[in-house]
């Protein structure tokens, strides 16, 4: 029996310890499709060996590769789900969490995905992505409630089932569309090992005169072959294509080279090689610049800032070699991925990074040129979303285009456009003291482009004007009896169109007008520095009314004696003048004029509305102010009083050069 025993117990060993055996060989054939980049067929084994293996650390490991390869295949839902686990399962690499976050943020779950950017951010302070990723979250809900006026359409006449993407114009009348495609009828019929789409070709469409896009079709053989072909850039006659070939090599690495054609007889001829690079197995995404001697590419190759990055190469002429490769540096190239350079006629280069500031996957970047440096700026929402957004192409004339984009699931191909900006201004001309509208009133707008419109107001008061984009503009109100009034706007910097409204009030010059925050200390007569903000819009109602003459009138309360109220209200209003003509006013243009107390304040409308115990009409004399139920009440009739203003005296001054 006992025998027995211990024969039944080195069976169970060696079933334990072959099951063991086999849990290992499964994990260890998946580990190395994913060590080998073939993240799509790694998939399926890994989760076979999470299902299987039964030690916990082996198993940690697994969920998080299951999780790694679904973001390098693009499955951001599925990724988000596995990061968790990881989390869960307290995988040892805080990157979880920076990684946990980007997917949350792909599926637009912006607060979890800040809450763990800023646990990465806790546990790796000196990684910048914590922080940066926060920033991009906040960034993403503000661009997504604020879109910056493009018109995004999905391009179903180019797109499939497949995957659809690198469009490039192919003719100067934009009516045809090169692109790569995985779609049937391309001619590679193997599947990517990393994506599990099949090898793509190049594809072309071509609209006819009623603007219908052709079914797309594979260029001819010369071009497309068993391997990967995509990411086209035309010469400027168009008759020369760059291109990206990617062939497998050995232990199913994928090796990416750029080549050229020539077109002879609307047929391309054989493809000839234009960088190969012996340390690198990856260089891509061609871009030629409208000189032709300038063509940019993506490498990882060494000498690079991250996992692959955008470089140049050069040549003096069209017909000679390209010189050795540089890099677009730290302005465009960081220690993500740089990919998809697109360089414009008018020099501005777009590209795509999973690490400048933005949205979530790749994001489409514009950079321009400052002084020699690069200015990199984020093409923002609707051109961006949450997923990959990539591979741009802009005309010359035109803010419209293609680009690419996995926002509604595979790669697609989407058209651009920013409408021409639309601006009006809506403005009403009003008396400044009575709000009535004024009807019949001049209105002169100025532009700093020189255009020069002018316009009456209707029996409203109102008046209307079209403006162009990133143009100052100034509107000049006049009506005989009142001073010319004006406002300012522009639209420079403007990106959507938009209708402004403008108020332009006028004052009558048949009654005195107050100049508001004019400020003494007590018993003086020094002008205040915060009184200034006043004599300068006045010094600019003087300038815009060069033919008035105007009499400035200083007032003081009852309190005090006459004869020191005469003199304070005097000097009061002598040191206005005096301000007036050290800012350049002519003396011959002002009076001064102190009234004391003999011309108490006469309550308007506002006064009325500012100040309930006072009725509009009511004159603030000393038995009027006596008689108020507080001192406080009092004490506001006297402020009111104590005032500086002016009168128009006349209105024919003939100004000196």
């Amino acid at each position: 029996m006992k025998i027995r025993r211990v024969f039944l117990v080195s069976i169970f060993i060696l079933f334990v310890q072959s099951l063991s055996v086999a849990q290992v060989s499964v994990y260890n054939k998946a580990n190395e499709y994913y060590k080998n980049g073939q993240y799509y067929q790694a998939i399926d084994l890994l989760r076979d060996a999470y299902s299987k293996v039964t030690d916990n650390d082996i198993k940690s490991d697994i969920t998080f590769q299951v999780a790694e390869c679904y973001r390098k295949t693009n499955q951001p839902r599925k990724a988000e789900m596995w990061y968790k686990k990881s989390v869960q399962k307290k995988y040892s690499n805080p990157i979880i969490y920076l990684y946990y976050a980007d997917a949350l943020k792909m599926n637009e779950k912006f607060e979890k995905a800040i809450e763990n950017y800023k646990e990465y951010k806790k546990l790796v302070p000196q990684d910048p992505r914590g922080e940066m990723g926060v920033k991009s979250c906040e960034m993403a809900i503000k661009w997504m409630e604020n879109p910056n006026g493009y018109k995004v359409a999905n391009m179903k006449f180019f797109n499939s089932r497949e995957s659809e993407y690198s469009p490039a114009f192919a003719k100067a009348e934009y009516d045809e569309v090169y692109f790569t495609s995985s779609r049937d009828g391309a001619t590679g019929d193997d599947t990517h090992g990393s994506t599990g789409l099949n090898f793509s070709d190049i594809f072309t469409s071509k609209k006819d005169k009623k603007g219908n896009w052709s079914t797309p079709v594979p260029l001819g053989e010369n071009i497309n072959t068993a391997f990967e072909e995509g990411a086209v850039s035309m010469s400027k006659d168009f008759n020369t294509m760059f291109f990206t070939r990617c062939e497998r090599h050995k232990k199913d690495a994928i090796g990416c080279m750029v080549y050229q054609s020539e077109r002879r007889n609307d047929e391309w001829g054989k493809v000839e090689p234009v960088l190969m690079l012996n340390d690198s197995i990856v260089v891509a995404h061609p871009s030629l610049s409208e000189d032709e001697l300038t063509l940019y590419f993506v490498s990882d190759m060494k000498g690079g800032m991250g996992e692959k990055d955008i470089w140049k190469v050069t040549r003096t002429s069209p017909d000679s070699d390209w010189g050795v490769p540089e890099s677009l540096g730290a302005e465009i190239n960081t220690p993500g991925n740089e990919m998809f350079p697109f360089i414009h006629d008018d020099g501005t280069l777009y590209f795509s990074s999973d690490y400048h500031l933005g949205m979530g996957g790749l994001d489409i970047f514009r950079a321009t040129k400052e002084n020699g440096s690069w200015k990199v700026e984020n093409m923002r929402y609707p051109i961006n979303s949450t997923k990959d957004d990539f591979s741009i192409i802009i005309e010359k004339e035109k803010e419209r285009g293609y680009f690419s984009s996995s926002r509604e699931g595979t790669d697609e191909i989407f058209s651009f456009v920013l409408p021409p900006l639309k601006f009006n201004i809506e403005g009403v001309v009003l008396n400044d003291k009575t709000d009535a509208s004024l009807a019949n009133a001049t209105v002169k707008l100025v532009g700093s482009d020189g255009m020069t419109l002018t316009n009456e107001t209707d029996n409203e008061g109102a008046f209307k004007f079209m403006l162009r984009p990133n143009t100052d503009y100034v509107f000049v109100a006049s009506k005989k009896g009142f001073l010319t009034g004006k406002e300012k706007e522009t639209t420079k910097g403007i990106t959507e169109s938009q209708t402004f409204s403008a108020e332009i009030r006028l004052s009558s010059i048949a009654e005195p007008i107050e100049l508001p925050n004019i400020f003494y200390d007590f018993a003086k007569w020094d002008l205040r520095p915060e009184s200034m903000v006043a004599l300068d819009k006045l010094v600019e109602t003087l300038n815009d009314n060069p033919t008035v003459v105007i009499e400035l009138r200083s007032h003081t309360d009852t309190r005090g004696s006459a004869l020191t109220n005469v003199e304070l209200s005097q000097k009061r209003a002598q040191s206005v003048v005096n301000y007036l003509i050290e800012k350049g006013i002519q003396p011959a243009r002002l009076r001064a004029k102190g009234y004391a107390a003999t011309m108490p304040k006469v309550v308007d409308k506002k006064l009325a509305e500012q100040n309930a115990f006072l009725f509009e009409g009511t004159e603030l004399t000393p038995d009027f102010i006596n008689k108020l139920e507080s001192e406080e009440q009092q004490e506001i009739a006297h402020q009111i009083n104590r005032r500086t203003e002016f009168q128009v005296i006349s209105t024919d001054f003939q100004p000196q050069n």
